[in-house]
């Protein structure tokens, strides 16, 4: 932890859910005000997880949801996005960038799969799309082949969806706020992509 942060920031979010990319650039936004005030960890959350059925990207109701509800919102954040034509289960992806977080380059990673997938339409559950997604953030092909095939990183996403479930949370993206010397049952949690207003609150409210 940063020596001088106040707070820490726990946040459960899923590379195929449209509104974890919307609040990424609120996101953005927070770290640029309070830079090392804020302490971030990120943590895997598979909205579609086996053997639950994945969506079919063809179906009415997933495009009139992103007609009213998605594309405004990412035409008011400038967001560029589009309705992906596949709509994969994300567990490789979250255990790539575990393998990144590994190797200090989540953030370029974490950037890469989001656009992959909502602006380009990849699908980023097949491995070989994967594996030139981690080429383009700057990791190691065959370390990240070997860490998926031989799931190094399982065990990790495991642990972080089933903290999920013992903090009672049910979607994603989901905040978790809290003052560095408390503990994570003690976090304010903020669900959606909502504004940037309710986060600057909370953070001012918890610095005082």
């Amino acid at each position: 932890m940063n020596s001088d942060s106040q707070l820490k920031v726990d946040i459960w979010s899923d590379y195929v859910c449209p509104f974890c990319y919307l609040q990424l650039s609120i996101f953005e936004q927070l770290q640029r005000e309070y830079g090392t005030r804020i302490t971030v960890q990120w943590h895997a959350f598979e909205l579609r997880p086996e053997p639950l059925a994945t969506l079919d990207p063809g179906a009415d109701y997933l495009r009139a949801s992103w007609l009213r509800e998605v594309y405004p919102m990412a035409e008011k954040r400038n967001v560029l996005m589009k309705l992906p034509p596949v709509q994969p289960r994300s567990r490789a992806v979250l255990e790539a960038a575990a393998f990144a977080k590994a190797q200090g380059k989540f953030d370029e990673f974490h950037i890469e799969a989001f656009r992959s997938f909502f602006e380009f339409g990849r699908d980023i559950g097949d491995i070989s799309e994967l594996l030139d997604l981690g080429s383009r953030a700057g990791l190691d092909r065959q370390a990240l082949s070997s860490a998926l095939s031989n799931h190094h990183y399982t065990e990790q996403i495991v642990a972080d969806e089933g903290l999920a479930n013992e903090l009672g949370l049910r979607g994603v993206p989901a905040f978790l706020i809290r003052r560095a010397d408390q503990p994570l049952s003690e976090a304010t949690v903020l669900n959606g992509a909502m504004s940037i207003g309710p986060f600057k609150r909370e953070i001012d409210r918890l610095c005082i």
